[in-house]
């Protein structure tokens, strides 16, 4: 099963569209955040430095980003600082309901 499958969404990563292969990941995490959100953009870089970090000899660790950005140019600007995957922006029904599902109200 793909991470898209157990989402229930379609995800892209820096190469356009992906299922997100689930081989050999130990963890998928949710990333909400946003390019409007100064806590976030102070936070993002330490969690990319991190990811890499642990993936460095073998892919063991997922992210989806989760955008609460309110325009594509922000969402295309703050995901250009992310290595993982993440919802295209323009899923808004998908992105809302995962933000829903799991209580998320504001960030940071």
């Amino acid at each position: 099963m793909s991470i898209s499958d157990m989402l229930g969404v379609k995800l892209q990563g820096k190469g356009g569209e992906t299922n997100g292969p689930t081989e050999g990941i130990e963890l998928i995490s949710l990333y909400f955040s946003a390019h409007w959100c100064p806590p976030c953009r102070g936070f993002t870089p330490k969690l990319a430095e991190t990811y890499n970090k642990v993936n460095a000899d073998k892919k063991r660790w997922e992210i989806v980003f989760v955008s609460l950005d309110r325009t594509q140019k922000d969402f295309d600007s703050y995901y250009g600082e992310m290595p993982w995957l993440t919802i295209p922006f323009d899923e808004d029904t998908a992105r809302e309901g995962l933000a829903s599902k799991h209580g998320v109200r504001g960030i940071p």
